[in-house]
């Protein structure tokens, strides 16, 4: 089977690596199976899409409707990595998931407004499945609910979507948390690779980026310990399953 891909923009290394390990345990991939490119410091692998059974985007530290002149010199590097890859998936119809970055990258890819209009501070909502998202074969296959909880914080999301993108899944404070373009390219505005304990362990490394106040960090916590957010993960590991070749 040829491996996965998961792209990676966190430039600290403690979260990186917590991060990879999360994808690991919920895709049920070997460490051998899931090759790791760190775009914010490395390019990315030059492979044929023939040698790659998917990509997977999660989260990051960066907003990619800042201002350029706002931007890290990681930051603008990866991006520019990231849309080069885009360009290969969409041409050769390799599969795709991005989470949270992953949206907006790859909304921004496909001509959708990216905007801090629906920004969700860190948090549990209510994801409801759209008549599109209960037919769409990953989610299917992830077994999902027609509501469920995912676990989001992002200061930036989709606001209007190109006409040939499909949204799968809305919510009410921010309206597409998960939309599809061609037949097998996915991003999600909520987390599938968190759940509770790991959000709460993210959110630690980021308390000064501006997700929430600081000072109500132990809230926020508290509130999120009360919540029961299993399905998104199963997004992971169907789309390993699904697209294993």
């Amino acid at each position: 089977m040829p491996p996965f891909v998961q792209i990676a923009t966190r430039p600290e290394d403690d979260v990186a690596r917590t991060e990879r390990d999360a994808v690991l345990a919920f895709t049920g991939l070997d460490e051998d199976q899931l090759l790791w490119a760190r775009l914010d410091r490395d390019p990315f692998p030059d492979l044929a899409a023939d040698e790659i059974a998917g990509i997977i985007l999660c989260g990051s530290p960066f907003t990619v409707s800042d201002p350029v002149e706002s931007k890290s010199p990681e930051q603008i590097r990866a991006e520019a990595e990231i849309f080069r890859v885009l360009d290969q998936v969409i041409a050769e119809d390799i599969p795709f998931l991005g989470a949270c970055y992953g949206i907006g990258t790859l909304g921004t890819h496909q001509r959708a407004r990216i905007d801090r209009t629906y920004g969700e501070p860190l948090g549990a909502v209510e994801v409801e499945l759209t008549a599109e998202g209960r037919e769409d074969p990953l989610i299917r296959e992830a077994g999902l609910p027609e509501t469920f909880t995912g676990l989001v914080g992002h200061k930036e999301a989709v606001h209007t979507l190109p006409e040939h993108a499909t949204v799968l899944a809305s919510g009410k404070t921010s309206p597409v948390q998960m939309f599809r373009v061609g037949t097998r390219q996915y991003a999600t505005q909520f987390h599938p690779e968190l759940d509770v304990p790991s959000i709460i362990e993210r959110a630690r490394a980021y308390r000064d980026h501006g997700y929430f106040s600081p000072d109500e960090m132990e809230d926020v916590f508290d509130a999120l310990r009360h919540e029961n957010a299993d399905e998104p993960p199963k997004l992971l590991r169907a789309f390993a399953t699904l697209f294993a070749r």
